[in-house]
């Protein structure tokens, strides 16, 4: 992801078929004129339609990843080499490719560099519950850590950033057959984040330094999760038994920023949630019935990226985890399989926009795992209506933004 992970937008959009609109256009507004209605027949049409264009082609897909493993695998075996404190290093996949939802072209990936470590105490650095000052309850065996740790104890997640980023710096030199270079730092962002030359295009891979517990999750999340109508209680008990991971993240709201802040992170988990979907365990298998739970999130991202480029200023601060988790939530309003059919897929779709139109409307969007933290800040109420009023006009119209070429 977790107060959100940055909005990833340099990818050209996706480019759905230029469909003539024969609808009348329904002025922006409140969501209840579309919900009376039934999605007629050709809305069906187009949204397939759009959801097979945002299908990548899987031979871009292997040449993408091979460049990355490539890189990647080469920077950690310099990494551990280097510094025996990084020896243990190990890359995780995360994100959208490999949640198989990613739209728009395949030069956008997101590797964590995941570091174990053992007893961690965690304090929470504000009341969303999200972010923590890390300390050891007892001194590490590992000495390689006291260079990272403050006066006080706190673990600077700003320190083992900039020991991480200049190693990478240093070493993607060596990298052979292919050109990588580290990109300028941005600032409040927990990634280092690599250019890979793929001409005619370029390969964004964003590192996040994360460090990862075996230990309890916070109370914070206690009464997150709720996914036991929907994946069982089975899966729930399974899923908080999950190591805690934590990234290097800073914290806004903090007054100084001091760079020693991490904040949970619970990709391991929604990647697991998001492919093996189903309220039955056959969903989606070769011999069980398909769903549309994918190509809802696939149409919901890329609405969102296509009113974002139309509107960049007034939707900046909005990225892809607002509709992840909008979308999660949706999955246990709508536990059953059922509610998902795959010929139901512009019902199922229209619900998941109205879930969400709903939560922007109330500025209320809770974290799906920590149930404290609104990820709609209220004092970007303006920016939560002008989407909800998009998003509105948007499916009371036949979706004119998917058929627009940009």
């Amino acid at each position: 992801a977790e107060a959100l992970p940055a909005a990833r937008s340099r990818a050209p959009a996706a480019r759905a078929p230029a469909v003539p609109q024969s609808v009348a256009a329904v002025p922006d507004g409140a969501v209840a004129a579309a919900s009376r209605r039934s999605p007629p027949a050709s809305d069906a049409l187009r949204l397939r339609e759009v959801l097979s264009r945002l299908s990548l082609p899987r031979e871009d897909v292997s040449e993408a990843s091979n460049l990355v493993n490539k890189a990647v695998s080469h920077l950690v075996q310099a990494i551990r080499g280097k510094d025996s404190f990084f020896s243990s290093i190990e890359p995780h996949n995360a994100g959208s490719y490999y949640e198989h939802v990613k739209i728009s072209e395949p030069n956008e990936f997101d590797i964590m560099l995941v570091m174990p470590v053992k007893r961690l105490q965690l304090t929470e650095s504000d009341d969303t519950g999200a972010y923590y000052y890390v300390s050891f309850k007892r001194s590490p065996k590992e000495k390689g850590w006291l260079k990272f740790l403050e006066e006080d104890g706190k673990l600077s997640a700003f320190k083992m950033l900039q020991a991480l980023r200049e190693t990478i710096k240093q070493e993607v030199k060596n990298i052979k057959d292919m050109e990588v270079t580290v990109a300028r730092k941005k600032a409040g962002s927990p990634a280092i984040t690599l250019q890979i030359k793929n001409p005619p295009s370029e390969i964004s891979v964003d590192i996040i330094l994360t460090l990862k517990a075996q230990q309890s999750w916070p109370p914070s999340t206690q009464g997150g999760l709720k996914i036991e109508q929907w994946l069982g209680r089975k899966k729930r008990k399974d899923f908080r038994f999950k190591p805690l991971y934590l990234v290097a993240k800073q914290n806004k709201r903090e007054k100084v920023l001091r760079g020693n802040t991490w904040r949970l992170s619970f990709s391991h988990v929604e990647k697991q949630m998001i492919n093996n979907h189903g309220n039955s365990k056959t969903c989606c298998e070769s011999n069980g019935l398909k769903c549309c739970r994918k190509g809802c999130l696939k149409l919901m991202k890329f609405l969102l990226e296509q009113l974002k480029m139309k509107h960049p200023k007034e939707l900046e601060k909005f990225c892809s985890y607002h509709v992840k988790t909008a979308f999660l939530h949706s999955c246990i309003t709508w536990p059953n399989d059922t509610d998902w059919h795959l010929g139901n897929l512009e019902h199922a779709f229209q619900q998941c926009l109205e879930f969400f139109v709903d939560c922007l409307q109330r500025s209320q969007l809770t974290h799906f795992f920590i149930p404290q933290y609104n990820l709609l800040t209220l004092e970007d109420k303006a920016r939560h209506h002008f989407l909800s009023r998009k998003i509105s006009h948007e499916l009371n119209n036949g979706f004119p933004v998917f058929h627009e070429n940009y």
